[in-house]
């Protein structure tokens, strides 16, 4: 690959990271050794290929590197492209990683007398604002978000709301909370995005990445 002045990839620190090393090593790209020291206070590192950084910035923030141009190339989770939906991304590939559910959960003792389909107004805890509201008035209910950034399972608890949106993946949590799923919105997985930008003035070395990912996603 030509070597090109500050190629980035944006990658989310946490879960997803883990499941995403693996497909950073078969693409070809092993990043210097303090990528993988937890108290690393470094945000961008430099990767065994030339011109190529990567950045370790949280999940819900890659879309928005990529978006403006801080990053050409980012993994990021389906749910934060619902939840922007930035026509400046492009998302070319599925990753398979991070697999999971957005869905709506309940207290388990409201859950059993409880119909969905009778809703019309609801109160909500979510970091999914827009993909809510968007659910919900395309069946004519009308959904009041409370924006939270975390600890969603709290606020039914606290008397906040009754129900919450938010990522599910083995239910342990809603249930550590007395919660459970009544309504899924989406099926989730982690995508590989470009800069559309980037994609025109460097075509070549973004396309060749994009296959590198597809070969590595498809173990070839």
């Amino acid at each position: 690959m030509p070597q090109t002045e500050s190629l980035v990839l944006a990658v989310p620190a946490g879960r997803i990271l883990t499941q995403a090393l693996p497909l950073l090593q078969r693409a070809g790209i092993n990043p210097e050794p303090d990528f993988s020291t937890d108290n690393s206070r470094k945000l961008r590192f430099q990767t065994n290929v030339d011109g190529l950084n990567i950045v370790r910035v949280r999940s819900f923030d890659v879309a928005t590197f990529v978006a403006f141009g801080g990053a050409q190339l980012g993994f990021v989770g389906a749910d934060v492209l619902m939840e922007f939906d930035y026509p400046e991304l492009y998302a070319p590939l599925d990753l398979g990683i991070g697999r999971c559910r957005l869905s709506i959960a309940e207290p388990k003792k409201m859950s059993a007398d409880d119909d969905p389909s009778r809703w019309s107004h609801i109160r909500v805890a979510t970091k999914y604002p827009r993909v809510t509201r968007a659910h919900f008035s395309a069946r004519g209910v009308q959904a009041e978000c409370i924006k939270l950034n975390g600890a969603m399972e709290l606020a039914p608890a606290l008397g906040m709301c009754q129900r919450i949106v938010d990522l599910v993946s083995s239910g342990k949590t809603l249930k550590a909370n007395g919660l459970v799923e009544v309504e899924q919105i989406a099926d989730i997985t982690t995508r590989l995005i470009a800069n559309r930008t980037a994609l025109k003035t460097l075509s070549q070395e973004l396309n060749t990445w994009i296959e590198r990912f597809r070969e590595a996603v498809n173990g070839s």
